[in-house]
């Protein structure tokens, strides 16, 4: 059945999503072993094709330089021949690890008189918006391919060369293995697809999944007329309790921020009891600015360590800065300090270093985020070294899906009742 279009709707977004429609019924009945030859083949393409991206990525950043693009912006942009192999790394792994839709679960709602399970299936056709971070885009693309869903990927301005050149090789290489030609497609800003038009197409899109600084998430989330996942990154919060030990905070802090240039779970802000020490403090500042770090605090810490930090407004405290800058703040107690966190961070992953168990369960019961840790690092890898575990980022939104967004993220189930 032919759905209804909006007749003003500018044509590349038009093909592409009928496109990425059609072929989203297609994918959802292909054999995983087949899903599992697509994306080797994406990787085996990729790895051949390097040096073509690697030359398209740098006429981009000679344009964004020009243009002024952010610094940020400007490390997210830059491809090295080191985040290009683990980009193969992480598609290669995904076309070794078991098909995540034969999954069958017991269903928990049992019917009278029959038999149920929960078969999982593919979401359909899946919308990738996304600014620098050439990457993500094959990244997303296996992902998808391996869960039976098509992908629209729309990526910024700054990294069109690199995206253009990306997204070619891909699409050729899963046009040699037959896949359909609405498996992967791309839209720029050059063909005149507005995000508003791109995230609206409920009709045809099944998901969209906003990926960039929070100005862009917030965008499309407003936008869309299509579920969206939303991503976060960066205003992490570390909590170090009265009890806490100071070099796991130091360690904790710097290890954090050490998956550059992708800055997820990055710690930007530090609550501090007011039982602490001035020479462990001195000492903590100390070592962060050897390491690099601008620091910042409230005016009580910024009189108190003049030399050490300057002073932190108060809409700091609710926004990333996604750089290497931490900012310090005084609370008088582990209910402050999780009362603090739940109004101010971004909810996506927040910590604690303490000794005390009552004070650590505290914590976990209490933060209101997607992931707690407690005495261990926060630092995202989007390649785990543990069983299938791959993930495109973070999301802080509580509906959907929340936490770490990976194979099972993009998909859904479905009941069966056998009578």
């Amino acid at each position: 059945m032919e759905l209804e279009t909006n007749p003003d709707l500018p044509q590349p977004i038009l093909s592409a999503v009928k496109h990425s429609h059609q072929a989203s019924g297609e994918l959802a009945m292909t054999k995983g072993v087949d899903r599992s030859r697509g994306v080797k083949a994406i990787a085996q393409a990729f790895e051949t094709a390097s040096d073509e991206i690697l030359e398209a990525n740098t006429l981009d950043l000679e344009i964004s330089r020009e243009m002024a693009v952010p610094e940020a912006v400007l490390k997210w942009l830059k491809l090295t021949p080191e985040r290009l192999q683990k980009t193969i790394g992480i598609l290669q792994r995904l076309g070794e690890v078991p098909d995540p839709l034969q999954q069958v679960v017991s269903s928990p709602e049992q019917l009278n008189l029959s038999q149920s399970y929960h078969q999982r299936m593919p979401l359909g056709a899946i919308t990738f918006v996304y600014e620098a971070f050439p990457e993500l885009g094959a990244i997303a693309a296996g992902l998808c391919l391996k869960t039976g869903n098509s992908l629209i990927l729309r990526g910024g301005s700054e990294a069109s060369h690199s995206h253009a050149a990306i997204t070619g090789v891909l699409q050729a290489a899963l046009g040699e293995v037959g896949f359909p030609k609405g498996a992967l497609e791309m839209l720029t800003s050059e063909q005149g697809s507005s995000i508003q038009e791109l995230v609206t197409q409920n009709q045809y899109l099944n998901l969209v999944i906003p990926y960039g600084r929070p100005s862009l998430v917030q965008q499309v989330a407003q936008l869309a007329t299509v579920p969206v996942l939303r991503t976060a990154m960066g205003n992490c919060y570390l909590y170090w309790s009265a009890s806490g030990d100071l070099e796991l905070v130091r360690a904790t802090i710097v290890d954090s921020h050490a998956s550059e240039p992708d800055s997820v779970n990055a710690i930007e802000k530090v609550l501090i009891p007011a039982s602490a020490k001035h020479s462990s403090l001195l000492k903590l500042f100390h070592s962060l600015k050897e390491k690099g770090f601008t620091l910042r605090g409230e005016e009580e810490l910024v009189e108190a360590f003049p030399e050490q930090l300057t002073l932190a407004n108060a809409s700091e405290w609710n926004s990333a800065y996604l750089d290497r800058i931490v900012a310090f703040k005084v609370v008088d107690s582990t209910s402050s300090a999780i009362n603090w966190i739940n109004q101010h961070s971004s909810g996506h992953a927040d910590c604690l270093i303490t000794e005390s168990y009552q004070e650590s369960r505290a914590f976990a019961l209490g933060i209101d985020s997607a992931l707690v840790y407690i005495n261990s690092s926060p630092r995202f890898s989007r390649e785990s070294q543990r069983g299938d575990s791959v993930f495109l980022g973070m999301s802080n939104q509580k509906g959907y899906r929340r936490g770490l967004i990976g194979l099972e993220t993009l998909t859904t189930f479905k009941q069966v009742v056998h009578g």
